[in-house]
């Protein structure tokens, strides 16, 4: 693992990952192999023209760092493809069915009327039948996606990061009905699918790819709502790091959120203040995401103890995916002095809270959201003495829309 792709660059802007799809994006995988619907002459235009478009965007807003979007992900209630892109895919799991009291997580409990309890009671969840692993009939395919992204986005120079949910997360959700793995007890289903997964993401870094997002290991979760686990923490970290293990040749950064069904806030009292020596120093990795425009900011002084001694760089929200305010540049650059001053700004990435592509968001706002970040990063460079980046959505010759009297050739003679 190493700075591959924001070594040189001074507060690089991104967004987490998903991005909302074009209107006349509708054909979904449905567990499809990626091969099997590529020869779908309707599929394959679609998935090629929608990568080119999202990476278009990302670039057209001045992203230094663009994504896939999660366009490989079906179109479902709440974004459940998250989860259920790899589940669909790997052997020893069938019949997929709704959770029962007894297994549900009693962080998953909602009012009956609320929208988390419909998302919640909706999603369907595959049983666990057998000894779960990799399907080399039917692979996850990140390499073959992220070179399709990667391919659209070769003229800007730019590298395309292509995320995954993280094998742990999984877990959290599935039923045993089988001797190979205890009900409640999760810790060999955890194994067996991050070395599941391992084999995906070493095959996506070894095709080139230099950043690689594993999103949402559950050990924040852990930590701060049963910090009594400490056996159970100590193996998600080793879990985790068998994950990503034989990926030295990408930047691996390590998302974490506080969940993100349709938009909607899952938590009123998260914290990661249980969980910083994990991340920052146990966790392999080299950049970790966190929520912090959602609550304010109010987390970012537990790194001022790290501050001179990050090994880490650490990619702050500071704008949300979940309000319909597109920010303008000055009040986000505010947000980023704050990051300043418990963050040095070479190790300080600049995105957002969480994704913008799981239902709920619309493509026109997420545009103009994720414009303001690398406008407010302009801001803040300037400040620093240092060199600002070309944002082409900001270039004023570039403009899509102008006034008719910088157009008088075509348009009505302006008023005087």
């Amino acid at each position: 693992m190493a700075f591959t792709a924001t070594r040189d660059l001074m507060l690089p802007a991104t967004v987490t990952g998903s991005w909302p799809r074009p209107r006349w994006y509708n054909l979904n995988l449905l567990g499809r192999p990626l091969d099997t619907a590529m020869m779908d002459p309707w599929y394959r235009e679609q998935f090629s023209d929608a990568h080119a478009i999202v990476v278009s965007d990302q670039a057209r807003a001045g992203l230094d760092i663009l994504t896939t979007g999660d366009y490989h992900l079906d179109e479902d209630v709440a974004g459940r493809s998250w989860h259920h892109y790899p589940l669909q895919r790997w052997n020893g799991l069938e019949h997929e069915e709704l959770q029962t009291e007894r297994t549900r997580s009693p962080l998953l409990s909602y009012p009956i009327g609320t929208m988390l309890d419909s998302i919640y009671k909706t999603w369907r969840w595959p049983r666990v039948v057998g000894k779960v692993g990799h399907d080399p009939k039917n692979p996850l395919e990140y390499a073959k996606i992220w070179r399709i992204a990667q391919q659209a986005a070769a003229a800007s120079g730019k590298p395309v990061k292509f995320g995954s949910c993280s094998a742990q997360v999984l877990a959290f959700f599935l039923d045993s009905h089988t001797p190979e793995y205890d009900l409640d007890d999760k810790k060999q289903l955890i194994w067996d699918m991050a070395e599941a997964m391992n084999l995906e993401l070493r095959q996506l870094a070894a095709s080139g790819c230099k950043v690689i997002q594993v999103e949402e290991p559950t050990l924040h979760f852990m930590a701060r709502y049963s910090p009594e686990k400490k056996e159970l923490l100590d193996f998600l970290v080793d879990a985790f790091n068998r994950e990503v293990e034989g990926l030295e040749g990408a930047e691996v950064w390590i998302h974490t959120c506080w969940g993100n069904p349709n938009m909607q806030k899952v938590f009123s009292d998260e914290s990661y203040a249980n969980s910083m020596e994990i991340y920052l120093e146990r966790l392999k990795g080299d950049v970790w995401t966190i929520e912090a425009t959602e609550n304010n900011f109010k987390e970012l002084p537990l790194f001022r103890p790290y501050r001179d001694r990050l090994k880490k760089k650490i990619a702050v929200g500071v704008i949300s995916h979940r309000t319909l305010q597109a920010d303008f540049p000055d009040v986000i650059a505010a947000r980023v002095r704050r990051c300043l001053e418990h963050i040095p700004a070479d190790k300080l990435i600049l995105s957002t809270d969480c994704g913008f592509g799981r239902q709920g968001f619309n493509r026109h706002l997420a545009f103009f959201k994720t414009v303001g970040i690398p406008m407010a990063r302009n801001i803040v460079l300037k400040e620093l003495g240092l060199p600002e980046r070309h944002v082409p959505a900001a270039d004023a010759k570039l403009a899509w829309d102008q006034l008719p009297d910088h157009e008088p050739l075509t348009h009505l003679k302006p008023l005087r």
